[in-house]
């Protein structure tokens, strides 16, 4: 038997937990009137849907309706040799893994990092496929299972699709390259490792975004540095958030302001005296 966290929609094998360790933890939250678990089986009943929608060429875009947890989408991203589901849902329909492996086998399910588990491991049953996660960030699996394989820093799919660990928001952050997409200019499934803002010309960088606790310079620096190793020219974040053409330049502009105004740089802005901190 297994429950997800209400609040992340992270399974969990019982016996479980006391308090979901995922949502325990300064980047996330545990509700004012307590933890609560639910079964996936009782979302079916209530009438829970998830809807799909074919974003580009070869990817399609799948969200729970009403949302699940913390309500990401999930990108199914497809090429000749099989699919990667990246950052899944915390539901699953039959009718919907149908169609996912109606497009041919399934290579993987990945999350880009622990809040985006979602129902993982129901995933890779229904589609026949590993589950995998960052090494650096096994300690949050809250269900084993035989399917779940560990990789490191860098992991080659298949021609064209490949995972890299990134950093930051968690230790095993991760992001997704798919060279094909855009038409040929490729494509970066952020998840949250960075996060495509409502400006759509600029992207944020956080250890925790409903917390607003920002990384430090060196951090920001660290990612963008590992995104300038990927060839792209879109970024897609997890919530239907995406800058959809000259991202790279987007990414470093915005690790620029970051740094900035976190090094102390735009003091003289806020009305604050730029007296300097020592910590």
């Amino acid at each position: 038997m297994m429950r997800i966290c209400a609040t992340c929609a992270v399974e969990y094998a019982e016996p479980l937990p006391e308090v979901c360790p995922i949502c325990d933890d300064e980047r996330q939250w545990v509700p004012a009137d307590g933890q609560q678990w639910i079964a996936v089986s009782d979302l079916r009943v209530a009438g829970q849907e998830l809807h799909w929608s074919d974003a580009e060429p070869s990817r399609a875009e799948i969200t729970a309706r009403p949302g699940v947890g913390i309500g990401q989408t999930a990108q199914l991203v497809s090429t000749p040799a099989g699919s990667l589901l990246w950052d899944p849902t915390g539901y699953i329909d039959d009718e919907t893994a149908e169609r996912i492996l109606e497009r041919g086998p399934v290579l993987a399910v990945a999350a880009s990092h622990p809040h985006m588990f979602g129902v993982q491991t129901l995933w890779g049953e229904a589609l026949d496929a590993p589950v995998l996660v960052c090494a650096a960030d096994a300690q949050w699996l809250g269900r084993r299972s035989e399917r779940v394989d560990l990789w490191q820093d860098d992991l080659h799919l298949t021609a064209g699709l490949s995972l890299h660990r990134v950093g930051g928001h968690f230790a095993g952050a991760s992001v997704a390259h798919w060279a094909d997409g855009a038409d040929g200019r490729g494509v970066v499934l952020c998840g949250d490792t960075v996060f495509p803002n409502p400006d759509r010309r600029s992207v944020g960088f956080m250890r925790s975004y409903p917390n607003k606790i920002p990384l430090s310079p060196a951090a920001v620096r660290h990612i963008a540095d590992r995104l300038a190793e990927l060839r792209f020219d879109r970024i897609v974040g997890n919530f239907g958030n995406a800058i959809d053409s000259e991202a790279p330049a987007v990414v470093e502009r915005s690790a620029r302001r970051h740094i900035a105004w976190v090094s102390g740089e735009h003091d003289h802005e806020t009305g604050i005296p730029a007296l300097g901190y020592a910590p």
